[in-house]
């Protein structure tokens, strides 16, 4: 019996928690192309369904493609990088950012991930120094926040480079010790089913955002209406309100106002 239960106990000790474990998936997918089910199980020693589960999540939020009997690196179709996005439609960002600033009040605690509509929401926070706490997973955020008022918060992180921004489980678990009063998000489109994200791992960092934040926001121009990324972010029902250049129409516009989800348009000054 004291074997057994000693045996049972180092058992217990050599198996990696499951943020641990999907940490280790997403390293192993940078020095292989692949990675199997099966040689994943012995090596964290759990069982095939437990890293099955693993790969299901990770598919989830856009991190890993799942293949037979194991998993990839999710091929990642031509997206604008963030450089190309805020060079593009900068006046309708501006004005966008400048009207969901005016629903932040002082004293208050906000979430803000990356995007370029996003940055523009930082700069007027930034201009007007609103007295608030702001945690972003995006650097570029982070740094036009840094020069007023505001107080910032940099998430923990893997380090996408191209976005600027952290993602990946720790991001995840950093978002998950904060309560906060609202998140302001953005996505890669909007269709009557809700948000979706483009971008490796945004999904997952917008999910948890929406999560935690007591208002739900999305910031979002009307050319990205109609379009759907690679990565489900959430229901429509789950926002409290869009913020956006243009109304929408047709479906998309039924699916709003069935969800009672307030439409906030950024007037032209």
């Amino acid at each position: 019996m004291t074997k057994t239960r000693s045996k049972h106990a180092e058992s217990g000790r050599d198996r990696l928690k499951k943020s641990d474990r999907r940490r280790r998936i997403l390293l192993e997918l940078k020095l292989h192309p692949h990675v199997r089910i099966s040689d994943l199980a012995r090596s964290f020693n759990v069982s095939t369904e437990t890293v099955r589960r693993d790969f299901d999540a990770l598919a989830e939020d856009g991190l890993v493609a799942r293949a037979h009997g194991g998993a990839s690196a999710p091929a990642q179709g031509h997206y604008p990088s963030l450089d190309e996005r805020t060079a593009a439609r900068i006046a309708e960002r501006e004005r966008i950012g400048a009207r969901a600033a005016d629903l932040v009040q002082e004293g208050e605690t906000v979430m803000i991930d990356s995007g370029s509509t996003t940055i523009q929401l930082a700069r007027a926070l930034a201009y007007r120094g609103t007295r608030c706490t702001v945690i972003t997973n995006s650097i570029p955020v982070a740094m036009t926040i840094g020069h007023g008022a505001p107080d910032v918060v940099l998430c923990s992180g893997e380090y996408l480079a191209a976005e600027s921004a952290v993602i990946g489980t720790e991001t995840l678990e950093f978002l998950s010790r904060f309560n906060v009063d609202r998140c302001m998000i953005g996505a890669s489109g909007l269709s009557a089913e809700g948000p979706s994200e483009t971008v490796r791992g945004f999904a997952a960092v917008k999910r948890m955002m929406l999560r935690r934040a007591a208002q739900k926001h999305l910031l979002i121009d009307a050319t990205k209406f109609g379009h759907k990324g690679l990565a489900r972010v959430g229901d429509m029902a789950d926002l409290d309100s869009i913020v956006v250049d243009k109304r929408p129409q047709g479906e998309i516009l039924a699916a709003v106002d069935g969800a009672e989800v307030e439409v906030i348009v950024a007037d032209q000054t």
